[in-house]
């Protein structure tokens, strides 16, 4: 393995590009590491990458079950942003945008970060005073927020239907201009790469299949490939969480849903923002291929098949074409689904456990790529001192028994109900 440079795609240009070195060792476990993360998904690649870059802890496997970026991180719909409300989902996800904005350069891989903007639309001056409401919020923090006006909105997306007479009549929006996209395939490799690189076993294929105790401690874990013996296992496996928990005789406050997603032919560039729709969970944006991905609801019952129902796929092109009535004539592609463990509050678990050396990153609900740089960052420091980091401190697991929730919609248990 090499870093990428522009002397290096210089010189496979004169071979035809088939003298490329392999991207990724293909490495068989070893009997023992010094920490173990099992999934191989965003963010247990970049927690692998964070341990070995911030705190000199190269000795790490990551387990993947399949293949390298096969799971959740390669179904969603790309959106990174940082306009919440509540200062433990805002820092967070905050701190992980200011990582997308050098990630590529950090990595030395392209993950195609796209600060094009995101664009939450008001439908009644209510939800705009809401609006305003969380853009002061967002403010406060030191975090870009704009309320934009009705022309503005129509100017920035002209396809748009602004129009008094729209099924759903806009009435202003709130403007996040860092917010953006990432390939999360890119996302997913340039982790892994650089993780590799400082020495990091990158282990596919390999499913955990129970956790050794012993006293009140991880000791080892067994796998498909054989026993591993480790102090600290950290948990980064979003819909299966539950049952990895399971294998550690911990019980997790989880559900787990599937959520669909969308994407049409490829068309000339006609939408330059992320859009998403004030009363339906709908959101929209363009690739860089032209294609529009669209993405709304969860399926609305517990499941942990990635084969999904017609209806939220229809709902979401019902509030497509409320938005955007000239976009009728597009024809979808594909479709695609991915099994989201849904919180009871709608925020994710960053956390210790009773069981000393293991260490949970799970209940992401909709929103778990956004936050892939700095949930690797909080995790790693954790997996690294066994304490809890200032950013992490708000999402324990104890917060259930406590009270001290994070209900960014004010919701209530219901995980469902939290887009």
């Amino acid at each position: 393995m090499k870093n990428y440079s522009i002397w290096s795609l210089f010189r496979n240009a004169f071979s035809g590009h088939r003298s490329w070195p392999q991207a990724l060792p293909d490495v068989a476990p070893q009997e023992q590491y010094d920490a173990v993360i099992v999934g191989g998904g965003g963010h247990g690649l970049a927690t692998a990458y964070y341990l070995a870059k911030n705190h000199g802890i190269t000795h790490i496997a990551v387990l993947e079950k399949s293949w390298l970026g096969g799971g959740n991180v390669a179904r969603n719909t790309t959106i990174v942003r940082s306009n919440y409300f509540h200062d433990a989902r805002g820092r967070l996800t905050e701190q992980a945008l200011k990582l997308w904005e050098n990630l590529s350069r950090e990595l030395n891989f392209n993950v195609m970060f796209s600060p094009r903007g995101i664009l939450n639309l008001a439908h009644s001056t209510a939800q705009l005073d809401d609006y305003a409401r969380l853009g002061n919020a967002m403010a406060v923090r030191g975090v870009d927020a704009e309320l934009l006006t009705v022309g503005q909105i129509k100017a920035l997306v002209p396809y748009l239907d602004t129009s008094p007479e729209a099924r759903f009549p806009i009435t202003g929006g709130l403007m996040q201009r860092r917010a953006g996209t990432a390939r999360h395939d890119a996302v997913a490799w340039g982790y892994g790469r650089a993780a590799a690189l400082r020495g990091v076993d990158i282990v596919q294929n390999c499913e955990v299949t129970s956790i050794v105790r012993q006293g009140g401690k991880v000791i080892a874990i067994d796998t498909t490939r054989g026993r591993i013996r480790t102090p600290k296992v950290g948990i980064c496996v979003a819909g299966a969480s539950s049952r990895m928990a399971e294998l550690a005789e911990i019980r997790l406050p989880l559900e787990n849903h599937l959520l669909q997603a969308c994407v049409t032919e490829p068309v000339k560039p006609i939408l330059n923002t992320i859009v998403t729709h004030g009363l339906f969970n709908f959101y929209i944006s363009q690739t860089d291929k032209g294609e529009l991905v669209m993405g709304g609801d969860i399926d609305g019952y517990n499941r942990y098949s990635t084969f999904g129902e017609l209806p939220p796929l229809e709902a979401a092109i019902r509030a497509c074409l409320s938005l955007f009535p000239s976009f009728s004539r597009l024809r979808l592609m594909r479709t695609w689904g991915g099994v989201v463990d849904m919180s009871m509050d709608g925020s994710p678990i960053l956390s210790k456990t009773s069981l000393d050396g293991f260490y949970i990153n799970a209940g992401w609900c909709y929103g778990g790529f956004k936050a892939t740089p700095a949930v690797g960052q909080v995790l790693a420091q954790m997996m690294a001192t066994d304490e809890t980091p200032e950013l992490a401190a708000p999402f324990v697991l104890d917060r259930f028994h406590s009270g001290h929730i994070i209900a960014e919609e004010g919701k209530g248990p219901k995980p469902w109900l939290y887009h």
